[in-house]
């Protein structure tokens, strides 16, 4: 068991030793690419402010109000420079980060402008925007100077080592073969060093551009809600979908062969007279079965998904339920044009929980419905004259409306003192 243990230890670790060798390259090939694209940004200002050095009558350029001129001429070109140039550059960094480390640095929100100036002016008021160009013109050249470093220590130890472990192995060409093994034994340092340093430097680079050339973890997460609220939208509809289609099927298929069924069975009942009295009472058993099945089919498509929603809109479906209801209801229904499906269900189906709990829980003897659509803003009161302290935590379905309501980013609320009378409310966002 210990030597199949230590085997299998074995070839797990050999597959790690062979990693390291690539881990080492792509480190170095990342640091040393990076180092021309972070001091792009700081040499194109540096080009800016030094040219008038260069040019023939400098003096004479910087002398009185003609070098105030140059200098905010100067300073408006640069931050036109920088501005321009932070796209491309950025563009590049975040591909060097893909295409050699494998991190996807997802894009900030793009800038809709039709014009350069509106376009300069969006850049200049958005947070992305100075924190790319920090990245760019403070963070990039530091890294930079870390890839220098790296490069340097390659160099350096690649020709100490070389040159000098050459020399120290040949004593004919070296009278000092003691310094030779020393500078030697510098170099292999310098070697070892710098997978440390290009290490360290990657890392900090990978840091750097996750957190200064990618969205900021505000709009990030206002991203992922937008997402997580599109893809709860679409649940709720592929659910309200699919119970209707359940309804539809129930109401042509099932439905229809029961009622077929009763109807033959009381036909039987009133024709088949001469039969004895035992097969009598089995069809009369079997007739008043197959109508209570058809009553508890009805109640269970209704609670599915009424017809009469889709067909006539929520006035109708609520004005059924209210005659249904075992204690009466005024109902009050004021819209000026029918809401998305889903949300008409979720109406339909809070104030249908709504009356049942009235019956069963208040004692009550008249029940209010008040239904409104202001805006896009569908406004639900359902109201009882009962006993009150209705709770959501003691099981009496409130606590299924909060969910119901809260699927398509409603509110609901609920007032009942003890003694009654309870409020509930909700308000629903509903599409135009």
């Amino acid at each position: 068991m210990a030597t199949a243990a230590a085997g299998q230890r074995t070839r797990r670790a050999a597959p790690a030793l062979l990693l390291w060798p690539v881990l080492l390259i792509r480190n170095f090939v990342f640091v040393i690419a990076g180092i021309p694209v972070q001091l792009a940004g700081l040499a194109a200002l540096a080009v800016l402010w030094l040219a008038p050095h260069f040019v023939p009558g400098h003096a004479v350029l910087h002398s009185s109000w003609r070098g105030v001129v140059l200098a905010l001429v100067t300073l408006v070109l640069s931050a036109g420079v920088a501005l321009l140039a932070r796209v491309p550059l950025t563009f590049i960094q975040r591909h060097r980060c893909w295409s050699v480390l494998g991190v996807d640095i997802p894009p900030p929100p793009a800038t809709r402008s039709t014009s350069l100036g509106r376009w300069l002016a969006d850049s200049v008021r958005s947070e992305a925007t100075w924190r790319q160009l920090a990245y760019h013109l403070v963070v990039g050249p530091v890294l930079a100077v870390g890839g220098l470093l790296t490069l340097g220590l390659l160099a350096g130890g690649v020709d100490l080592a070389g040159t000098h472990g050459y020399l120290a192995l040949v004593p004919k060409l070296s009278g000092a073969p003691k310094g030779k093994v020393i500078m030697t034994a510098l170099g292999l340092a310098l070697l070892l060093a710098a997978p440390v340093v290009a290490g360290l430097v990657t890392w900090l680079d990978r840091m750097a551009a996750t957190a200064l050339l990618g969205p900021s973890r505000a709009v990030e997460l206002e991203r992922r809600v937008e997402t997580l609220s599109q893809s709860r939208a679409g649940v709720v509809d592929a659910a309200d979908t699919e119970r209707r289609r359940i309804e539809r099927d129930l109401h042509d298929g099932a439905q229809q062969r029961l009622v077929s069924l009763a109807m033959n069975l009381g036909i039987a009942r009133e024709t088949l007279t001469g039969l004895p009295p035992e097969a009598m009472q089995v069809i009369a058993a079997a007739h008043d079965e197959a109508k209570e099945a058809l009553s508890e089919l009805r109640n269970l498509v209704r609670g599915l998904h009424p017809a009469v929603l889709n067909d006539r809109g929520l006035d109708a479906a609520l004005s059924g339920i209210a005659a249904r209801a075992p204690l009466p209801v005024q109902l009050t229904v004021d819209m000026t044009r029918r809401a998305s499906p889903t949300v008409e269900a979720v109406a339909y189906f809070v104030i249908s929980e709504c009356l049942a709990n009235i019956a069963r829980h208040s004692s009550a003897r008249q029940a209010t419905i008040e239904v409104d659509l202001t805006g896009s803003v569908l406004r639900i009161e359902v109201s009882d004259d009962g006993v009150g302290g209705a709770d959501p935590a003691r099981g009496t379905g409130l606590s299924s409306l909060v969910q119901r309501v809260r699927s398509v980013d409603g509110i609901l609320r609920l007032e009942s003192p003890a003694g009654g009378p309870t409020v509930v409310t909700a308000e629903l966002p509903c599409e135009s």
